[in-house]
């Protein structure tokens, strides 16, 4: 394979850009996660797959030779479809709260598996605060499926399920930026499509192509503007929430017009410590679930198959939280 091609069609010398087909964006991005690219030519590549702008032909063969290369799990006997929570944001300027949405799905019966690093690239990844919580990353494949039978919720390493991903992601400590392998990373799915995937993207200008993505790849799944990137609904200000499944994109919340006054209730220190204990109290019903992840929470029993009716879905979490406002 000569990278200098690639090289040479990502970015010329007058500024312009060339977008690559599906099966050489599968064999470029199969080398990069069998570690077969020298180590220069895969940190120009890199960069010059950030610079330009993705498409949905890229992303198509990028995630299709994840998928080649992606260990699997069996789908755990429930009541409803696992959950399946990337986490590769982390909690920056607000506490990082997609461990309270996987806890809540884990007190209905509803399998949840959370994937991601185990290190928070300057943020507080979801590890910590699963740590803070008891609930400690499973080591292997084998203890993962142990655990989600058993517990009903597992934090799974990348390095678990894609080895090749994870050094990819790794990256990120020596070029400074993230690439396109955190875009792919929160498409994976072990289950090979007997899930619910809920994917959050960092930006507005992202999630059309996402949705193009996961409707051309016929992924059930649920599409949302992520907090900080990570796939749960910001607590002051619910975004649009929409419910992809079967060729359809249905929209299960409008976003919010407007921010929500600044919830008192909220953890004032975004560290792990005491993001988890405010969770623990959230829990206890000791202070009230932010009315956005109550949403969402609805949005994910609905979608999982816990029940087939959105208003029930609404109800339920409206009794389980307290939020008579979900209903």
């Amino acid at each position: 394979m000569s990278y200098a091609q690639y090289l040479k069609a990502l970015g010329s010398n007058d500024g312009s850009e060339a977008d690559l087909s599906e099966h050489d964006a599968q064999l470029l991005f199969g080398a990069m996660l069998d570690g077969g690219v020298p180590e220069l030519e895969l940190g120009a590549l890199l960069m010059a797959l950030r610079m330009k702008t993705a498409t949905l032909s890229e992303l198509a063969g990028f995630a299709g030779a994840l998928n080649e290369r992606l260990f699997r799990l069996a789908v755990p006997h429930a009541k409803a479809l696992p959950v399946v929570l990337p986490s590769y944001g982390g909690g920056r300027d607000q506490p990082n709260l997609l461990p309270l949405l996987a806890l809540l799905l884990q007190r209905f019966g509803v399998p949840v598996l959370v994937h991601g690093p185990l290190h928070g690239e300057g943020g507080i990844a979801s590890a910590y605060v699963f740590r803070e919580l008891g609930v400690m990353p499973c080591a292997n494949l084998a203890q993962a499926q142990d655990v989600l039978g058993a517990a009903g919720i597992a934090f799974v390493p990348t390095a678990v399920l894609a080895p090749g991903l994870a050094e990819l992601l790794a990256l990120r400590g020596r070029m400074g930026v993230r690439t396109m392998a955190h875009k792919v990373a929160r498409l994976l799915d072990p289950f090979e499509g007997e899930s619910l995937r809920v994917v959050g993207v960092e930006r507005p200008s992202a999630l059309e192509l996402t949705r193009e993505f996961l409707l051309a790849a016929g992924a059930h799944s649920l599409l949302l503007l992520g907090a900080q990137g990570e796939p749960y609904a910001d607590p002051t200000n619910r975004p649009r929430i929409e419910h992809l499944f079967e060729g359809n994109a249905d929209v299960l919340f409008e976003a919010e017009t407007a921010a929500l006054k600044k919830i008192a209730t909220l953890p004032e220190n975004v560290n792990a410590a005491s993001t988890a204990d405010w969770i623990r109290r959230a829990l206890a019903g000791e202070t009230p679930v932010p009315l956005p992840l109550v949403n969402q929470l609805a949005t994910c029993l609905f979608a999982a198959g816990y029940t087939t009716d959105m208003n029930q879905a609404k109800a339920i979490v409206a009794v389980e939280t307290g939020s008579l406002a979900a209903a």
